[in-house]
């Protein structure tokens, strides 16, 4: 099955976020929902799964030295890469806690964000209570979340396409749907939901596309879980490869507020 178009290691998780963040899709709706998260100059705001810590040098911009920028992660060596990265603006804060239990008191926050997080954790309800509880009263949580359900590779074999959408939602992605489920989460956890804002990158290189699905390890695995024979996934992974190539998935950024 391997071809050199496709990417074969898998990247470190560090590395993988910073490269997500870097590309032009990751630069495009980290825009959007820096812009819609508003933050002004001594507000303090919450970075909820914050990774690697590629978007806390712009909140300590937005909040200047009189505000507080605090990121929250589970992985300690995610902690660590981004509290180095952060070295340098004293308003930022990086600290090792779970987003079901958050380390804060009640109306601690003024702004908060989350960014592909929500589809990794165990109770998005329980999280999305927290973030409400430490919000302070007229808080604003912007969260960004793809919807994998609407996972689309074009294919001559559309069975083909189907079933590798259905691995990805049903054994990769923890909660598949949660981007279109965000609206309705949130109202139900006590938030008002102005705003929820559909993106949908279109890729159209192979190569670019490999970069942030990783289509050919996600196959391997496909095969391994029944999804694909060895036989379909060579032909799926080739044609991929050698003919026209076009993908997109529903990304939705959602506006909540306290």
């Amino acid at each position: 099955m391997t071809s050199s178009v496709f990417e074969t290691a898998t990247p470190d998780p560090a590395g993988y976020l910073n490269r997500v963040a870097g590309s032009e899709v990751g630069r495009s709706y980290k825009r959007r929902m820096l812009d819609e998260l508003a933050p002004r100059p001594g507000q303090t705001v919450l970075d909820l799964g914050c990774g690697s810590g590629a978007d806390l040098e712009a909140l300590a911009a937005a909040v200047t030295a009189s505000g507080t920028v605090i990121g929250i992660d589970h992985d300690q060596h995610m902690v660590d890469t981004a509290r180095a990265r952060a070295a340098g603006p004293a308003t930022v804060d990086v600290r090792l806690g779970d987003l079901h239990d958050l380390p804060l008191p009640d109306d601690a926050a003024d702004r908060a964000r989350t960014d592909r997080v929500l589809q990794h954790v165990a109770e998005p309800r329980t999280v999305l209570g927290e973030i409400r509880r430490v919000l302070r009263p007229g808080g604003r949580l912007v969260m960004g979340e793809p919807d994998w359900e609407t996972l689309a590779v074009d294919h001559p074999d559309g069975d083909l396409t189907r079933a590798y959408t259905r691995h990805v939602a049903e054994r990769v992605i923890r909660n598949a749907g949660i981007g279109r489920q965000l609206p309705r989460l949130a109202a139900e956890s006590g938030f008002t939901v102005p705003e929820a804002v559909p993106v949908t990158p279109v890729f159209r290189n192979v190569r670019a596309a490999d970069r942030i699905l990783g289509l050919e390890r996600c196959t391997r695995r496909a095969v391994a879980a029944g999804y694909f024979t060895a036989e379909a996934a060579r032909t799926w992974l080739t044609h991929l490869a050698q003919g026209p190539f076009l993908a997109t998935v529903t990304f939705y950024v959602v506006v909540a507020e306290a």
